[in-house]
């Protein structure tokens, strides 16, 4: 695919338009940013490929120094490995140099299926050994030959289909999103690996299922490391956290964060649908008030670990995910362990452009019942515990461990 010098401008254009029309942020200086834009428009415009025009567009609009912001084109954009392949990865130390360890291998997910596992070092992409200067990237879609060193020192080739995704907007591979089991007669374990869909019914569903099996357990290890978020479906697993309807936090959009408001007066969304025909009843209600809402739990009574609950979270614990850990961290609901979360929280859209390319822009602001803003701040667990490869090579989580000596002092 190739631009003339026309619709790239065009495309530019429309790009800095929507930064300053639907951008949100409160501290956005509207002549920085055309300053910025000047300073980088030859070099947009004459790129020599169109690969290299989308990087240069990506980069210009990740100086706006917020989550959730990107640009690339819907039969180009590379992702990072957990939107790909359902694995994340760690700079690692070894004997031989920095390389990626996998860390987070959710279930079902094209890693995982393939065979990778956590603590495996990835040494080359497709016959390309990698660079830690940065996290590789994977287009979606295509077939991958990852070059991977086991903890026991063997190497091997590993390979993976990255399915296409169901949404050029969107492009994600998903994971089984929830995964539960029983640690022992007393303690449940439930893993989010993500909380799929716009509302959540289905994974809303799948959360119901694992703590009614789960009934028996007074105590409970929630894992949601790795789990890049989602939407209001993490509303029903906040809600498991306590027996009452409280509040969890707050979005703010742009027009209503300018007029100014009243955090008690904004609207309230309190409770998940059951069934997918009340969507429409539902998009009806929100469909002509300002998107400022109040989420609110949804009051689902008492669960025996209630009071005896510890959650996972580390570096690639984002956005709803992270709302979570605050919501429980703020009302002592339970004890976070884990590294500290990557503070990427905020309300985004894709606006489509011409020729195929999407802009993401934060359009709005999340902000928990206290106050608290998470984007670009993270959540600091209550005990920090690295992963180490070693311990991994034993045989042991030093993290799920911690939890679980944590609901022994509780």
């Amino acid at each position: 695919m190739s631009l003339d010098r026309r619709s790239r401008e065009k495309i530019l254009d429309r790009v800095s338009r929507l930064v300053e029309t639907k951008y949100f942020d409160p501290d956005f200086d509207t002549a920085s940013w055309r300053e910025r834009l000047e300073e980088r428009r030859e070099g947009i415009l004459g790129a020599a490929t169109a690969e290299a025009f989308e990087q240069a567009v990506h980069d210009l609009v990740s100086t706006l120094g917020t989550s959730h912001t990107a640009f690339f084109h819907r039969n180009l954009r590379p992702v990072p490995s957990r939107q790909a392949i359902c694995a994340t990865l760690n700079r690692e130390e070894t004997p031989d140099g920095p390389r990626w360890m996998f860390v987070d291998v959710q279930e079902e997910g094209a890693a995982d299926r393939a065979g990778v596992h956590p603590g495996d070092l990835l040494l080359s992409l497709n016959g390309k050994n990698l660079s830690t200067d940065k996290p590789p990237q994977f287009r979606v879609g295509d077939g991958l030959t990852l070059g991977v060193q086991r903890l026991d020192g063997s190497e091997v080739e590993i390979e993976i289909k990255v399915p296409k995704p169901k949404s050029s907007t969107r492009p994600f591979s998903l994971p089984k999103p929830v995964v539960h089991r029983k640690l022992d007669v007393q303690t449940g374990y439930l893993k989010v690996n993500m909380f799929p869909g716009l509302v959540g019914i289905d994974v809303s569903r799948d959360i119901d299922r694992a703590v009614a099996s789960l009934q028996d357990c007074d105590r409970l290890v929630v894992d949601l490391r790795g789990n890049s978020g989602g939407g209001v479906g993490c509303l029903r697993l906040m809600s498991y956290l306590t027996p009452d309807r409280i509040p969890v936090g707050y979005s703010v959009t742009r027009k209503r964060a300018r007029n100014g408001y009243e955090r008690e007066q904004l609207t309230r969304f309190s409770g998940i649908p059951s069934s997918k025909w009340q969507l429409p009843l539902l998009a009806l209600r929100y469909a002509f008030v300002d998107h400022s809402i109040v989420l609110v739990t949804e009051g689902l009574g008492s669960q025996p670990f209630h009071g005896r609950i510890s959650i996972l979270v580390n570096q690639h614990s984002a956005s709803a995910a992270e709302m979570v850990a605050a919501f429980a961290q703020e009302n002592k609901l339970a004890r976070i362990v884990g590294v500290k979360t990557p503070g990427r929280l905020v309300g985004s859209r894709p606006f489509k452009l011409p020729d195929g390319y999407v802009l993401v822009l934060p359009v709005g602001a999340y902000l928990t019942w206290d106050g608290q803003k998470l984007e670009g701040v993270g959540i600091t667990p209550d005990v920090g515990v690295e992963l180490s490869r070693g311990m991994l090579a034993e045989g042991k989580d030093a993290q799920l461990a911690c939890a679980l000596e944590e609901l022994d002092t509780i």
